[in-house]
């Protein structure tokens, strides 16, 4: 019998990839979109889910549930990011992000939970960041946000084990997708203080997001977690420099580190 795969966030980027990828392996795929009737070309089946409401992520789980009677691994994927500096982005936009990164997947966890205990297994997936390792300038709440998900998921892990249910995180550096433009950019505002060095790092980052690796390797990723009995607590997935700068900062004083950061985005 194929599994049932549910992946948040499923209509674009990294999720309608891991969702593409998984048909390929035989797996049954349903993704979430805010709005699916403006989704075309998906190749599998896309439920109106969104996770800041409680109410659309109960009713897209009853409807899958209805449909396939179980739900084998959740992928939390959905997210939005967000730039600029601390001082400058609206409180609304800090809110709206841990809503959808932080406490969007937490509503979907505690919607599938209970299928997959009744079901005795199961698996949870929390797509992070590796910029939730580590405070990034311009970038503060969206570390905060991922690096929230990742604590988070460490706790899960041993409060659902004896359900014959895991969770596993997987932190993806910089692929080309689309994530770039959905983003909330604070807007660069004339005279601020942070005016030019705001601007010159928001550029960077976009042209990162550009020039970033492929996201079917995001996809194989999550495929290689699926295989595991035993999967691992955390995964990074991205250039060897992204992932090596998170060894360098268990590793090196903080004010060291802190000076490699701000050397890398010339502050």
């Amino acid at each position: 019998m194929s599994k049932v795969v549910l992946i948040t966030g499923g209509s674009s980027g990294i999720g309608k990839c891991i969702g593409e990828f998984l048909i390929t392996k035989g797996y049954k795929v349903y993704g979430t979109s805010r709005n699916p009737q403006k989704v075309t070309g998906s190749v599998f089946p896309l439920l109106r889910m969104d996770v800041r409401e409680k109410e659309s992520i109960d009713e897209a789980v009853k409807n899958l549930i209805n449909i396939e009677a179980r739900i084998d691994v959740l992928v939390n994927n959905a997210g939005v990011g967000i730039t600029g500096p601390l001082e400058e982005i609206p409180d609304a936009e800090m809110l709206n992000n841990f809503e959808t990164n932080v406490f969007g997947p937490m509503r979907v966890i505690k919607a599938v939970l209970p299928h997959m205990r009744e079901q005795g297994r199961g698996l949870i997936i929390n797509v992070t960041s590796i910029a939730g390792y580590m405070g990034l300038p311009y970038r503060g709440i969206y570390s905060a946000s991922k690096g929230a998900l990742e604590l988070l998921t460490e706790a899960l892990r041993m409060e659902i084990g004896a359900f014959g249910v895991q969770a596993v995180n997987v932190a993806p550096g910089d692929f080309a997708t689309n994530i770039a433009a959905g983003r909330y950019h604070a807007p660069v505002i004339k005279g601020s203080p942070y005016e030019k060095v705001y601007g010159d790092i928001l550029r960077t980052m976009n042209e990162h997001v550009d020039s970033g690796g492929d996201p079917e390797n995001m996809a194989k990723a999550v495929y290689r977690i699926m295989q595991q009995k035993s999967p691992a607590v955390h995964y990074k997935v991205g250039a060897f420099m992204q992932k090596f700068s998170i060894v360098l900062k268990r590793v090196l004083p903080d004010k060291t580190y802190e000076k490699l950061l701000m050397n890398h985005y010339k502050l």
